[in-house]
């Protein structure tokens, strides 16, 4: 720090007092003031001639330090480095609330500890002070040159302003956890979900079969059987075996990678058309399954899994009317290197708000619906076939739309 000029108004009394007191220390030994209050008294002039104007003081601790703004804790010494001539928040008084603290021997031991902990924390800052009184004086003559030091440590806004990056951390850290952890649970729930869901899949699709089996079984061990309802019920379990092995294929064909061929889709999809046809019930419901279709459409697919998500698409239709009458169509057709196929129904429909939860595993607004069938099938059109399957229109009580689309095979 920069010396600054200050000249003490009070220098020429304070000699004059010196002088006093010199001249009492000559005196007899009997005499009323005494020896030790002479040398009492001596000291004190010595250690007020030392000292600075208060102004000085004033200004380091309440315009550089500021102790109502950031309350650093600041401790000024004399030129030995020792000994406390001032100080402001350090766990004691402050020299300004109760001067006559710093000749208490528990103030000046705690002022010490602090003295030294600032010591090691960082390096002092030199304050010195020309107390010549004349400016241009020579000011290097030493009773004319005071040297005092501040020693500083970090305020407690700087001790926050270190821990808060950690608190942040701890925090930052605390909101990934519960978010891995809740991310993990819908990840198992949702895992869950699809291992049950393909379980009771399965055992829906090998039902049907299994059931007419055992009815064509036991009308074959009817005595006296005619020749043609014998051949009948050959030929039913036959194409019941046969729709066991497709369910198969289905199934084995969905935990690998399908093989895709080039096929003519219509003829896939006319075969599915008519085995949802003898499954639309023959009294009270008057339902039409239509199917307006190109004579040849080729693709890129697998025939098992494509007729799959067709008969997926088919009895959600089915199953969405409630009226006594009803309507199912089947559209398809090519338009610039794409296969679109489109099941309209006039069911009940799906409300907007849930337009992005159909397709999701475990979703269902059938009663006793698995919330599977929509899942499956888009995975197999996008991840199998490269395609795509959306819902692309739907009206609460007049129907819905449902559009695959996939690429066309390329003309051989």
């Amino acid at each position: 720090m920069q010396t600054q000029q200050a000249s003490n108004p009070h220098r020429e009394e304070f000699r004059r007092l010196d002088s006093l007191l010199q001249a009492l220390e000559a005196r007899p030994a009997g005499d009323t003031l005494s020896a030790e209050r002479v040398a009492a008294l001596q000291e004190a002039v010595d250690w007020a001639q030392a000292m600075p104007p208060t102004r000085e003081f004033n200004f380091i601790l309440n315009e550089i330090l500021q102790p109502d703004q950031f309350e650093v804790p600041a401790i000024i010494t004399d030129s030995t480095r020792r000994r406390p001539l001032s100080w402001q928040n350090v766990g004691v008084p402050d020299t300004a609330a109760v001067p006559a603290m710093g000749d208490a021997a528990g103030v000046r031991q705690e002022l010490r500890d602090e003295l030294d902990d600032m010591r090691s924390a960082f390096e002092p800052i030199p304050v010195r002070i020309d107390l010549s009184e004349t400016p241009g004086q020579d000011p290097g003559a030493s009773s004319d040159r005071l040297t005092q030091y501040v020693f500083y440590d970090e305020s407690a806004l700087i001790t926050e302003l270190r821990v808060f990056p950690w608190v942040q951390l701890v925090f930052v850290g605390l909101f990934v956890m519960v978010g891995y952890f809740g991310f993990s649970y819908i990840r198992r729930s949702e895992q869950s979900s699809l291992w049950m869901g393909m379980a009771r899949e399965a055992a829906h699709q090998l039902g049907t079969p299994l059931s007419s089996l055992m009815g064509w079984i036991q009308m074959l061990r009817t005595p006296d059987l005619a020749a043609d309802k014998r051949e009948r019920a050959l030929t039913e379990i036959e194409n019941d075996v046969e729709r066991l092995q497709r369910v198969a294929d289905r199934f084995s064909d969905i935990g690998s990678q399908p093989k895709l061929e080039r096929c003519n889709l219509v003829p896939i999809i006319e075969q599915t058309a008519r085995y949802l046809r003898r499954r639309i019930p023959q009294q009270g419901q008057s339902i039409a399954l239509a199917a307006d279709l190109p004579e040849q459409l080729h693709a890129e697919a697998n025939e098992e899994l494509f007729a799959w998500v067709l008969e997926n698409l088919l009895k959600n239709a089915l199953d969405a009317i409630e009226d006594e009458e009803g309507r199912i169509t089947v559209t398809a057709w090519k338009e610039e290197g794409q296969v679109f196929i489109e099941v309209e129904d006039t069911g009940r429909g799906i409300e907007g708000q849930q337009w992005n939860n159909i397709f999701r595993p475990g979703y269902s607004t059938k009663k006793r619906g698995w919330g599977l069938g929509l899942s499956l099938a888009r995975r197999v059109i996008e991840s199998y076939h490269g395609g795509r399957l959306e819902l692309v229109s739907s009206t609460v009580g007049e129907g819905s739309t449902f559009r695959i689309e996939i690429p066309a095979a390329r003309a051989e």
